[in-house]
């Protein structure tokens, strides 16, 4: 509509001719009216009663159509697995399985999602959203949510600090659980889950609690575990220290293979995607998992825990691997998920043999990126050290074959003329995206408020970060995650960074550095280049501010760090650590009440710094 309503306009002003401009206007009317907006209410489709199969009906009743509109009218619908379509995916970043899907868009142009205000209700191991091989799709103005969080809560009502003991309530009473063998199995819809991966949280901030690895599992001696009645349980030697009354202690399946199952959106093969105005308040996975995507928006994406719990996804609230174009998130509220807020990078996959003829066989080197589309012809690829993780040559990819989700044999174009030796990776370079993150709130997460690894351009403005861990983690490995992604051009300005790091009291708001295990090491030039960190407010007990290395090109320039006492104040780690670092500028930042002495640290190998104009440091 915003089309012809231009089209008018240049008519009226004659800046067409205007017969070109009434072909144009009788275009634009065909598209308006071949649109179809579908109410769902007129397929039987209503709030209150179990909808899966019948909105997989429609939507497969819908293929080969396009400009179509999904409407619900507003309410609650049920979606349970039971009926739903069923496909064996691989889905980066969480445990490939079998995957019951409650509203999958495949193959779609001009389609939206229009919930109307809506709640999508779902039981089970269900994955609401799958949307692949499609253009321009647009969710929009639902929540996404599960009659049962897949995070176990228990709060500490009572505790004994002499026999390292707590008594505790379980999901509120509202869920039952078993002991059996001196274990507790906490009753889902059909399955049990045991303590996994744990976390302890403050009831009152609502965030991970200070020094929160104290409470994690006791590995050490005898654990008991009693079942008092119908909602409360006695742990004995469970933590490894005693949770103080009031805490709320999570626990959410064992990993891998076991918490990853059911993410709540996914993005997959789709080029110009919107969600706007969703909220989600529980995955089985993470909030939205976005894989060789091109141009992905989010406004007003809203990952958070309902009111009677305190705890939303399994995972991160976003996460994009291998996508291009721009990322595109605003105006979104990120808090209370059990991982990162926001995670960009691509994928490092393994050279295992050369086999001839410009042919590599390659394997996909983390579990849970198995069956990850990594390149296709056409893609420029670099062939990169794995002892390093620096790149050694550039090519493209000109055949693919998949032999099975784990490994694929690679043909290029050109190889360097003498093959370099030692472990070797490659890294797609073609699928890089630009990212923009502006106006978000991240905070009283597990984990980090963003990780980003991506050689696109960066923007990162006017967010607000309190995380667990570093607020911004730029890294990149190539022996662990396997995240690929030296940066190139990232600015941070304008950001408020909030006491991040209360998980050890030893985060920065800005942490730069590839992740090198013991037999690894750094090459001759640097990983990450052209870092802006300018204009920030920080409010720390730790004195903390930048940790870089092996990066070129980092300017940390007129922000203002305030002391806080929210937490424990002091810390013995410099303010500023400077390791294997070239031109650096370090300018106009300013420190306020802190009584003990800050400082920037340099190693030898870190060459043109220019320090001037810092207050307080």
């Amino acid at each position: 509509m915003n089309i012809t309503i231009q089209l008018v306009k240049n008519y009226k002003n004659n800046r067409m001719k205007r017969v070109q401009i009434l072909f144009l206007m009788l275009l634009a009317f065909a598209i308006n009216t071949n649109a179809q907006k579908i109410n769902v209410a007129d397929y039987g489709i209503e709030p209150g009663k179990d909808v899966t199969l019948e909105v997989n009906q429609l939507i497969e009743s819908l293929k080969g159509k396009k400009d179509v509109t999904l409407f619900f009218p507003k309410g609650q619908y049920e979606f349970y697995p039971e009926n739903a379509i069923e496909q064996y995916r691989a889905v980066t970043n969480h445990d490939n399985s079998l995957k019951r899907l409650a509203i999958p868009i495949f193959g779609f142009e001009n389609f939206t999602l229009d919930g109307n205000g809506s709640t999508f209700m779902f039981h089970g191991k269900i994955c609401p959203i799958t949307v692949e091989g499609s253009t321009n799709t647009i969710l929009k103005n639902f929540t996404i949510d599960w009659e049962h969080s897949f995070v176990n809560e228990m709060k500490v009502l009572e505790n004994n600090t002499k026999e390292n003991s707590f008594i505790a309530e379980i999901n509120e009473g509202k869920f039952d659980f078993r002991v059996e063998d001196n274990q507790i199995l906490f009753q889902h819809y059909d399955w049990e889950d045991v303590i996994g991966q744990n976390i302890a949280f403050d009831s009152k901030t609502k965030a991970p609690i200070w020094h929160t690895r104290n409470y994690s599992l006791n590995n050490k001696g005898k654990s008991k575990v009693e079942k008092l009645d119908n909602s409360r349980a006695k742990f004995t030697n469970i933590t490894k220290v005693t949770p103080p009354v009031g805490t709320i202690f999570a626990t959410y399946g064992p990993s891998p293979g076991g918490n990853r199952f059911a993410q709540a959106i996914h993005l997959d093969r789709s080029k110009d995607n919107f969600i706007e105005n969703v909220t989600v308040y529980a995955a089985g996975g993470m909030a939205l998992i976005a894989e060789r995507c091109e141009n992905i928006t989010l406004n007003k994406l809203m990952v958070t825990s309902r009111d009677d719990r305190n705890f939303a996804t399994r995972a991160d609230a976003t996460h994009f691997l291998g996508c291009k174009g721009l990322i595109k998130i605003e105006n979104c509220l990120l808090e209370h998920m059990m991982d990162d807020g926001v995670n960009v990078h691509g994928a490092y996959i393994k050279v295992e043999k050369y086999m001839g003829e410009n042919t590599f066989l390659c394997e996909i080197s983390h579990s849970q990126q198995w069956g990850l589309v990594f390149a296709e012809p056409g893609d420029k690829i670099m062939l990169t050290s794995r002892e390093t993780v620096l790149p050694i040559y550039e090519t493209s990819v000109t055949k693919v074959k998949i032999l099975n989700e784990k490994r694929v044999l690679i043909t290029v174009s050109d190889l360097p003329k003498k093959m370099p030796t030692g472990p070797l990776s490659f890294e797609n370079i073609t699928w890089n995206p630009d990212l923009i993150m502006r106006n978000n709130t991240i905070r009283e997460n597990r984990a980090r408020g963003a990780l980003i690894t991506t050689k696109g351009n960066v923007l990162i403005e006017n967010n607000y970060f309190s995380s667990q861990m570093h607020g911004i983690l730029i890294e990149g490995d190539n022996k662990a995650w396997y995240e690929s992604g030296g940066v190139r051009n990232i600015t941070i300005t304008n950001n408020i960074f909030d006491n991040v790091g209360y998980g050890s009291g030893e985060h920065y708001p800005l942490y730069a550095a590839p992740l090198f295990l013991p037999n690894q090491h750094i090459g001759d030039e640097k990983y990450h280049h052209n870092i802006t960190f300018s204009n920030n407010k920080i409010k720390s007990f730790n004195g903390l501010l930048v940790h870089a290395f092996s990066v070129k090109g980092l300017k940390v320039e007129g922000n203002e760090v305030e002391l806080s006492d929210k937490y424990p104040i002091g810390c013995d780690l410099p303010t500023i650590s400077l390791d294997y670092c070239e031109d650096v500028s370090i300018q106009k930042n300013k420190f306020e009440n802190y009584t003990w002495p800050l400082k920037i640290e340099k190693t030898d190998n870190s060459t043109n710094i220019k320090v001037k104009g810092n207050k307080g440091i």
